[in-house]
């Protein structure tokens, strides 16, 4: 999981780092075409400017120039240097049929050759009458732009409209290359701008053009040499221009980005299609991304080692923890086995000692009988008896001491079967011990003991019969026995209000042959809350004390509810 949430992070960061390269690069692209699309939309602007200059000359002039005075004013213009792409600057006249003759009477006496071509069948000639500079657009003198559609068209809207207009893509008559190209025009008056349509259609006198060759256009508006992407122009399907099928060392074959662009231009739609050349890939190429990745592949692999290290560890110590545990598990097992011989021995030892302190106390009884029969005559007599008495709790002792060895040893591994009522437990505790039942109070919301029934009656008498045992004044004894479940197990506490213990003898009371009052209390052989002791560790929990002197004795522990693992009898303790 470690390796693969670590490959995970080093892939998203190396992700990151280059969707935000690639953001950043993206926004460059779209920022190097929309500075060409404003370039083209200012320089066309400019040339409007040109043509609506010489619009304005001419209505200077009462609406009419001749060839001389237009030289003059294109001249002034300075076209090469201030409209670089531009390849000339002209005049077309509007002229009805009727006033053919007159018109070229007028432009023979500035040029013998001059002549309308080619003919057509409109009733509104659009002749091209001067365009300058003259030697570069000698073929379009006589010109009548009225011929074909596309011109025609774009003249008629531009009278229409009184705005400039450009023509669809057509190809020059002086352009000897034959390459697309448009006209550019911007209408003139008799009498200035008129505000309606047939004011404007009545009162044209003609047109301000200026010839295009797109291919000189966009060199002279930004050289390609210059750009970091590349172009094709389309007017309504039709190509005007595309550096795209160039093959040269900045043709990039597969571009970092391509876009679409739409302009519109005086009239018309054109679409660029962009994209990225070679000049733009090593400009913005970066090895963030792949030193972000390869940075991650290194550390990844270091973390692999690390794993790999730890992993060999770990079998390491896996494998020793397994031999340690085995050489723990045989010694367990002989303690196991010691602990049963040794409980074996005690058991038989104990139950062995029964036959001669029997024999003793038989013994004593019999030296009673007999002396009885003698009478008085013994000196020493009484004395003789009270040693006869001590001897008899001697053996007395002896026997509790045994029985209750015998017992201890028998507090076993293994649960015993079968299950008690509670309330038959405590009445056969009360009956026993002799406990009034007012002095005996049991809380419990539980009715039946159903795992190691015994040895739980077994705890319950002897805590209750420790508590009657040290009370001084049985009149006033209180138990008080609480029993309630919790999780797996229950909850048991027997509370008395007796003398209390000391906290500094809390350990000790739980040990074999303790008690605190032993020389003064011949009763009692120290081996009850052991047993009670014994008992509640096997079944895995612990038995608590919580008294102070003179304040009662409360003892607690948990039962298990249901039977419970070996491994958690071996060893495992209830909290």
């Amino acid at each position: 999981m470690i390796i693969i949430l670590s490959l995970m992070m080093t892939i998203t960061a190396y992700q990151v780092s280059k969707r935000q390269i690639d953001t950043r690069i993206e926004a460059r692209f779209y920022a190097e075409a929309e500075r060409v699309i404003d370039l083209l939309v200012e320089r066309m602007g400019k040339y409007e400017d040109a043509l609506w200059s010489g619009v304005a000359s001419i209505d200077a002039r009462g609406g009419d120039i001749d060839l001389p005075e237009w030289r003059i004013f294109s001249r002034s213009l300075r076209l090469e240097k201030r409209y670089p792409g531009i390849n000339g600057i002209g005049v077309i006249h509007f002229v009805k049929n009727d006033a053919v003759p007159d018109y070229l009477a007028e432009r023979i006496s500035d040029d013998p050759d001059f002549e309308i071509y080619p003919l057509h069948e409109h009733d509104v000639f659009m002749p091209i009458s001067f365009v300058e500079p003259e030697m570069t657009n000698a073929a379009a003198f006589g010109l009548d732009v009225a011929h074909e559609t596309n011109r025609r068209e774009a003249a008629l809207e531009s009278r229409d409209t009184g705005l400039a207009r450009i023509t669809g893509p057509i190809v020059l008559v002086q352009d000897e290359k034959r390459t697309p190209g448009f006209l550019f025009y911007a209408p003139f008056y008799d009498g200035g701008m008129h505000d309606t349509l047939a004011q404007r259609q009545q009162r044209a006198l003609g047109a301000v053009y200026a010839p295009f060759v797109v291919q000189n256009l966009m060199e002279g508006l930004l050289d390609k040499d210059q750009r970091s992407i590349r172009l094709m122009v389309k007017d309504q399907g039709q190509l005007l221009y595309n550096e795209l099928d160039i093959q040269d060392v900045d043709t990039d074959p597969n571009p970092m980005f391509r876009g679409a662009f739409e302009v519109a231009l005086h009239g018309r739609l054109w679409k660029l299609d962009v994209e990225t050349n070679n000049e733009f890939r090593v400009n913005n190429t970066y090895a963030q991304p792949k030193l972000v990745l390869a940075a991650g592949l290194v550390i990844e692999a270091l973390i692999i080692a690390l794993i790999a290290q730890m992993a060999r560890t770990n079998r390491q110590a896996v494998s020793y923890a397994n031999r340690l545990t085995s050489q723990l598990q045989d010694e367990r097992n002989q303690l196991v086995v010691t602990n049963k011989e040794l409980e074996q021995f005690s058991y038989v030892t104990s139950h062995d000692l029964k036959s001669p302190v029997r024999g003793i106390g038989g013994l004593a009884d019999i030296i009673r009988d007999d002396l009885s029969e003698v009478g008085d005559e013994i000196p020493n007599r009484e004395r003789i008896f009270w040693n006869l008495s001590r001897i008899q709790q001697r053996v007395s002792l002896m026997n509790r001491l045994t029985d209750g060895i015998i017992e201890f040893s028998q507090v076993g591994y293994m649960p015993e079967k079968g299950s008690l009522c509670i309330q038959s437990i405590i009445e056969d505790v009360r009956h026993t011990l002799g406990v009034h039942s007012q002095s005996l109070d049991v809380e419990t919301s539980i009715d039946v003991i159903n795992y190691d029934a015994s040895n739980f009656k077994r705890i319950i008498f002897v805590l209750v019969e420790n508590s009657v045992k040290h009370h001084h004044n049985l009149s006033e004894l209180k138990i008080k026995i609480k029993i309630n479940q919790s999780d797996e197990f229950f909850n048991v506490s027997i509370e008395d209000n007796g003398p209390g213990i000391d906290p500094r003898f809390h350990g000790r009371v739980f040990n074999l042959f303790e008690t605190l009052d032993g020389q003064h209390n011949t009763e009692r052989t120290g081996l009850g809350l052991a047993i009670a002791k014994k008992c509640v560790e096997r079944n895995g929990s612990r038995i608590d004390l919580v008294s102070t002197q003179g304040n009662g004795a409360t003892f607690s522990f948990k039962w298990p509810s249901s039977p419970i693992s070996k491994d958690f009898l071996g060893g495992k303790r209830a909290a």
